[in-house]
Parts: C-alpha cells; structure tokens; sequence
C-alpha cells in the first residue's frame, strides 16, 4: 500500500515481473527531458525497473543492463523520440562523467535513467525524479520515490492514479 505524501510514494513489488511492470507504468508518463535516478544495491531491480520504463515508454528495443558501456541510447518509432539508459557503477565520480559527455545528455531533451545517481550527483539537475530500490526479501522490493521539482511532484501523483485509481 502506498504511503499518500505529496512528492513522495512509497511501494514493494512482490516479484520482477511485477517490478518491470511499475517500471512500464512510469514509461507511459514519461515527458522529453525527464530525468529519472534509480540507486539501490547490485541485483536490486535497477534494470529490470528499467527495461519496464522502455516498454512503457516505446522503445523499439528492450532496455539491458549498460553497465560495461556506460551508456544505451533508445529511440521510440512513434516519433524517433530518444531515451539514454545509463549506469555510473564504474564511474569515479562526477568529474569522470563529464570527461565522457554527459553533459550532451544532460542538456538534451531526451528521456534520461541514471543507474548508480549518486555516483554523479554534483552534476544532477536539481529537478529530476529519484527512486531508491531496497532489496526486502529474494523476490521482493521496496520502492520509495522522491520528487526533486515540481513535475516529478505531478508524475507521482499521476502514477499514484494510474497504479492504484484516484485518490
């Protein structure tokens, strides 16, 4: 059940195709521009939350885990909009993100998911959407969300509304 605070929510998922499915809920609100930070530990959920905001969202090709690339970019045939998936596990910090262009992805208006935010997070805009994942049991998953600015405000209510009706 939900915890109803304005900018936050928080939600366990009971198993991964059930965390791909929030995921695909939260791909379908998805706005150029938006940008969304998943941190949790290793084997959390983070790309399988992940590969449910693509398919929400319409990638034509199901989202994997970037972690020895750095960086995925993803186009939607509906309108060759793009979404960058990306994970900073392997970053040193901040400074070494910027030495590899994220500042092209920051400053563009396609779809952003971060894996492994806080690695980079002196270089985050302020507003963007941060989800923490906690492992609670081998199947199941925490999921507390944080709206940093205004939009990411109104996402959370409408994903509230598409996930569990008005409130």
């Amino acid at each position: 059940m939900p915890i109803l605070r304005q900018g936050e929510l928080d939600i366990i998922s009971s198993h991964p195709r059930r965390t791909e499915e929030f995921g695909a809920a939260l791909g379908k609100l998805l706005r150029p521009g938006d940008r969304i930070c998943l941190s949790g530990d290793i084997g959390a959920g983070k790309t399988v939350f992940s590969r449910g905001i693509g398919q929400g969202w319409g990638a034509t090709v199901p989202l994997t885990s970037p972690s020895y690339n750095l960086a995925h970019e993803h186009q939607r045939q509906a309108d060759a909009a793009c979404l960058y998936h990306l994970d900073f596990y392997r970053i040193g910090g901040a400074e070494e993100a910027e030495s590899m262009g994220i500042d092209d992805i920051l400053d563009s208006e396609a779809v952003a998911i971060f894996e492994w935010p806080e690695r980079i997070e002196a270089i985050l805009p302020p507003c963007h959407l941060w989800i923490d994942i906690k492992v609670i049991e081998i199947l199941r998953r925490n999921f507390v969300f944080e709206a940093r600015g205004r939009r990411y405000e109104t996402m959370i209510d409408e994903y509230r509304r598409l996930l569990f009706g008005a409130r």
